[in-house]
């Protein structure tokens, strides 16, 4: 039995000694290894994130102290026509450009494929006005974002809804406030 013994201890050794080996040079320095052929160059870092401009500033939204009112507004208040353009806005920016096409007078929705990020600011609304039968509210808007192209994006403008007064006749779909037109031109002052 003594030869058993000792041939199943010498295996148990022959077993340990890569495992040793391995360990030992864990703790010995690297050996220089052989140059690396220089890599491609890493892309350029991400492009900073483009920040609208203050309210206030050139292509800014109007600096208004007066706060907006946050008390329940119904769907036919002027606050209500902000309320479309901001819910316009924010499909845009999430790409459902489809959805925000249906809040648009005409229902097609914009063509933002040039954009690699879109976003927008959305003012105060301004007071009803009424003309023949329909009534409109124009709420101040910046667009900042950035083209494909790398270049930045500012614009600022006003979007102008419309809704059919509470006339006999009218549909609840023509009362409600949908975006007439956008009107956007860029700041003065090169941004």
């Amino acid at each position: 039995m003594g030869g058993r013994a000792e041939a199943a201890a010498r295996g148990v050794r022959l077993a340990a000694i890569p495992l040793l080996l391995a360990l030992a040079a864990c703790g010995r320095p690297q050996e220089a290894t052989a140059p690396q052929p220089p890599r491609e160059a890493a892309p350029a870092l991400a492009a900073k994130p483009v920040e609208p401009p203050a309210p206030g500033t050139p292509g800014g939204l109007p600096d208004n102290r007066t706060p907006v009112s946050e008390a329940p507004f119904s769907a036919t208040s002027a606050q209500g026509a902000a309320d479309v353009v901001q819910t316009y806005y924010a499909l845009l920016e999430s790409g459902r450009t489809a959805e925000a096409g249906r809040l648009r007078g005409d229902g097609r929705p914009p063509d933002l494929s040039g954009y690699s990020e879109y976003h927008a600011q959305v003012g105060a609304p301004g007071g009803i006005e009424g003309a023949a039968g329909s009534l409109y509210v124009e709420v101040p808007v910046v667009i900042y974002g950035r083209l494909k192209t790398g270049a930045e994006v500012h614009e600022t403008g006003k979007a102008i809804l419309r809704r059919v007064n509470d006339v006999p006749g009218s549909t609840a779909v023509q009362r409600r406030w949908r975006i007439e037109r956008i009107e956007l031109s860029r700041p003065s002052g090169g941004r």
